[in-house]
């Protein structure tokens, strides 16, 4: 299901979206809003029409002399054994809601975080997903679950309180519910008026994702230094600052037309019940004697009470019907269909992979990143694809692991498209390490394992660190292996240098079992001598497998049996280093210009 364009929000189905936020709800943690819902119509009940109506009633019954003192004391305890009663279930209610938020948040979290990891890899390369992500988090962020659940119980309480006041009105006298009626119009208003909220919020989602992008950047290790030693800081707070700007005038914007619903809203349900039916019960207490004192009495309290919960079923609609638009989010966050979908084999054993006249075109792009592509990869060969920043190597990795599908032509695993395959089975044939490789807070050997550990994985982690290269460093730490990276969540944890982290990424490639090893760019952050030794690992670990380099720099070509050089997003050269060499090509120009730099860097370093 494609999302749903701002501007046409306001065609978002309320009653299905709250019909749908019940059901999730009931998923979720059935008692939160079952609790919610009894203790608020008792509470209501009690409040509005057993307190404020029928006790006064018995209690002006008694004062005039209509009732007997006996009489008086039988009603006050039957008072006192629902006011018990009352607070009981309220106690109750408040209890289950507060630990059902807790089990709600979790779970819808988990929905949410599942769901994000399963969208295709292309929607973190648009802003616009970016913004409908954060107003799909936002339903729990800023409580709307919370706020739908407390105002879905309020509209039911107050609901049962307003017929029951009403009842009592209409029995004395059928006039009253005509000055009652505009209360019935506050519902239009508050509609309206949470369309316009909902339009308004919208409009900030842009400056609220730039806010919050900015208060995380500042807090962050990875940009401290340049932010300390750049002029970067000011321009970042400028962008803060038009935010929050565009922010109170997008407010002002709104303001007055929100002002008019909100006079509106107050004069329809509040202002002109009460003056109508006061005027009415007036005249009928003092004009016609149609009211005793008693009957005056409990209209006036009756109308109150009316007035009380029409009030509060209007409002709380209202945020119902907002929150509605909100949830709208949510659904299509969850209801997003993947444009890059599942076959039904599963991926065997490597045997070949070969991409046929591929071409490739980021959906937001205008230029192809990769134009007519022709390669093919057997079982247990070391295939390098070279080029400069820019060419489509990494491209063409998202192509392979299927984050993206060809725009044109096709590629084939086995001989069968990779579209037949699984997506998991298929990723699963494959060890990757990325170009802009990721550390997590989380301890080495769950870095490397990418799982939690026992005492047999420390073992697997303890050798592939050693083979990446970068056990020694790891082996200084008391908890060696058990170390947690970075000190956001605990002052013992450790930060490594660029070269380190890298070869902690790299150690996964030697930790796991796989048929084609794909390394992105897998020495960038290495010095020539580290990356020379850790090739040599690789070779070792690899063998009898199949291996794919992707890099600008050309140390590991001259291990690969067949190397692809990339241009423009096209081969446009391939062979074995020295078939290459000898062409005396591009390739070969990068390389003599590569060699000719670590000369010189070598000559400098012995200076």
């Amino acid at each position: 299901m494609p999302w749903i364009p701002n501007e046409e929000r306001e065609k978002v189905p309320v009653v299905k979206n709250l019909i749908w936020a019940t059901k999730l709800l009931f998923k979720a943690d059935k008692w939160f809003l079952i609790s919610g819902i009894i203790s608020e119509i008792a509470t209501d009940l009690f409040r509005d029409f057993i307190q404020s109506v029928l006790f006064l009633k018995v209690l002006l019954s008694a004062i005039t002399g209509n009732g007997s003192f006996d009489y008086y004391v039988k009603y006050l305890i039957a008072f006192l054994a629902v006011g018990l009663v009352t607070e009981s279930i309220s106690v109750w209610g408040d209890y289950v809601t507060n630990t059902g938020q807790k089990r709600i948040f979790k779970q819808l979290n988990n929905m949410i975080f599942e769901k994000a990891g399963s969208v295709d890899v292309s929607c973190y390369e648009d802003p616009d997903f970016y913004d409908k992500y954060q107003r799909a988090t936002d339903i729990l962020t800023r409580g709307y679950f919370v706020m739908f659940s407390w105002n879905l119980s309020i509209v039911l309480g107050s609901l049962f309180s307003f017929v029951s006041v009403i009842g009592i009105v209409a029995s004395i006298d059928k006039a009253y519910l005509l000055f009652l009626a505009p209360v019935l119009l506050t519902f239009v208003v508050e509609v309206y008026k949470s369309k316009v909220v909902f339009r308004r919020d919208v409009k900030m989602t842009g400056n609220n994702r730039i806010k919050s992008y900015i208060q995380r950047t500042v807090f962050l290790k990875d940009f401290s230094k340049d932010m300390r030693t750049s002029g970067i800081f000011s321009v970042i707070m400028k962008k803060f600052n038009n935010a929050i700007n565009g922010n109170i005038q997008i407010l002002k914007d709104y303001g007055l037309k929100l002002f008019l619903y909100s006079m509106m809203s107050s004069l329809l349900g509040e202002i002109v019940p009460m003056v109508g039916t006061y005027a009415y019960a007036g005249y009928q207490f003092v004009a016609t004697k149609a009211l005793d004192i008693s009957g005056f009495s409990v209209v006036l309290s009756s109308i109150r009470s009316v007035s009380t919960a029409a009030q509060g079923i209007a409002r709380s609609f209202s945020d119902l019907t907002q929150v509605a638009f909100f949830f709208q989010n949510l659904r299509d966050f969850f209801e997003y269909e993947s444009s890059v979908n599942d076959g039904e084999l599963e991926a065997g054993e490597f045997e070949s992979l070969e991409l046929k006249n591929v071409s490739f075109k980021y959906p937001s792009a205008e230029q192809y990143s990769l134009t007519n592509v022709n390669l093919k990869i057997e079982k247990g060969q070391t295939i390098a694809i070279v080029g400069i920043n820019g060419a489509g190597k990494s491209t063409l990795v998202k192509l392979l692991l299927r984050f993206y599908d060809v725009t044109e032509g096709e590629i084939l695993y086995n001989g069968r498209n990779i579209k037949e395959y699984k997506q998991e089975s298929l990723r699963s044939r494959f060890a990757t390490v990325f170009q802009d490789y990721k550390t997590f807070a989380i301890s080495v050997n769950e870095n490397v394992l990418c799982r939690e550990c026992t005492p047999e994985d420390e073992i697997i982690a303890e050798n592939a660190l050693k083979q990446s290269g970068v056990w020694n460093k790891i082996s200084e730490f008391e908890n060696k292996g058990n170390t947690l990276l970075t000190r956001e969540f605990d002052e013992n944890g450790i930060g490594l240098s660029g070269g380190e982290a890298q070869k902690t990424a790299v150690a996964r490639i030697f930790a796991k079992e796989f048929d084609i090893a794909i390394l992105d760019e897998p020495s960038s952050a290495l010095d020539p001598i580290a990356e020379y030794k850790m090739y040599e690992n690789l070779i070792s670990a690899t063998e009898n497998k199949t291996v794919i380099y992707i890099s600008h720099r050309l140390s590991s070509a001259v291990l690969s049996q067949n190397i692809f050089v990339l241009e423009n997003g096209t081969v446009i050269e391939s062979g074995s280093h020295h078939q290459l060499m000898q062409q005396n090509g591009k390739y070969c120009q990068m390389f003599t210009m590569q060699a000719s730099a670590y000369k010189e860097g070598g000559a400098e370093n012995e200076e």
